[in-house]
């Protein structure tokens, strides 16, 4: 198919211009739309509100792609991970995590990762390249067929902004009235701290950012997360003050709590006052062990007295209960591999 267009590739307006281009009226790409992502078209031939001249010169030059799970493993609690493998033998994980009241889908944006955060598994696969915008939204129309999904976060495998243009364009295509159907207070980008495109995200969606902050000094955050090196906490949180929010939105701070190296009081109150003018909320996570990293999960009284210094001092704090541990489908640890089956 390597002459054929994904038409998957494209958002709303991009997929007018491709029309356009060959002589078509702009109208088609939102009936195209309506039968890719609310009716779940696979062909073109479907589509039988398009005329069969129409249809015949589509499947002459793009194509609909598609992603099904090569595996599905379910945890305990409920969570669902899937494996998708892709075109070229890549494979990359999603995460159903099914709540009262609403499943949120934790999405991949790269295969590996460039960041290399010391507590996260991903990264110890490093990036072997981005997802395609397809392969992106493809993630969330393959778990769809199985389980309504209610929100959407940028938090699977890679860095989402270093993939920015194809995410852009990803969110776009999840939050068209004629595409998925998201509202932008159900999609969020989470992001180790790429500063300039925090800015060029902000301007060109409107979506939740929650930002990976995990340390209070520069000495340590540099130590774990090697991209403070570039972009330290100051420009960070200058950053996430500027970045645009909607009244009354506040941007996540996501703090992985490592045992023993940022969990103390003194951390706790580090952390108030950096993000003290930032109107935020926090999300506090027990690191997950896993094979090959040398850091502990915090004790639970260290979690607690943590959790306790923000909320008596008004901080929006939740501490995320781990889901999916035992299918290696909590934080920080998919790595997309298949599994060998004995």
């Amino acid at each position: 198919m390597s002459n054929l267009t994904d038409i998957k590739n494209f958002s709303l307006p991009a997929l007018e211009q491709f029309l356009s281009g060959k002589g078509k009226e702009r109208f088609r790409a939102t009936q195209i739309f309506k039968w890719l992502y609310q009716k779940d078209a696979r062909s073109f031939a479907e589509m039988t509100n398009l005329s069969k001249d129409l249809r015949q010169e589509l499947e002459a030059t793009a194509f609909i792609s598609n992603l099904s799970a090569t595996a599905v493993e379910e945890g305990k609690d409920g969570t669902r991970k899937y494996l998708f493998t892709l075109d070229d033998g890549e494979a990359v994980e999603s995460v159903l995590i099914p709540d009262e009241g609403r499943n949120t889908l934790c999405i991949s944006s790269q295969v590996g990762c460039a960041m290399q955060c010391e507590f996260c598994l991903t990264g110890t696969f490093k990036l072997s390249r981005n997802l395609t915008t397809s392969e992106i939204v493809n993630q969330v129309c393959a778990v769809r067929r199985e389980f309504p999904v209610t929100n959407i976060v940028f938090m699977g495998m890679g860095e989402p902004l270093h993939n920015l243009q194809n995410v852009i364009m990803a969110i776009q295509i999840l939050q068209e009235d004629n595409g998925l159907q998201f509202s932008t207070r159900r999609v969020t980008v989470s992001t180790s701290g790429l500063v300039p495109e925090m800015a060029e995200l902000g301007r060109a969606v409107t979506v939740n950012l929650a930002v990976s902050l995990n340390a209070t000094t520069d000495e340590l955050r540099s130590r774990i997360m090697p991209i403070n090196r570039k972009y330290p906490l100051a420009v960070l949180l200058k950053a996430c003050r500027e970045f645009p929010l909607p009244s009354r939105r506040k941007i996540t701070i996501e703090y992985v709590m490592l045992g023993g190296v940022n969990d103390t009081l003194d951390d706790a109150r580090r952390l108030l006052r950096l993000i003290s003018d930032v109107p935020n909320k926090v999300n506090l996570i027990p690191f997950n062990e896993h094979e090959g990293c040398g850091f502990k999960a915090p004790t639970q009284a260290a979690i607690d007295a943590f959790h306790k210094y923000l909320i008596d001092r008004h901080v929006t704090v939740i501490t995320r209960d781990s889901r999916g541990g035992d299918i290696s489908a909590a934080c920080g640890q998919l790595k997309g591999k298949l599994v060998k089956q004995s």
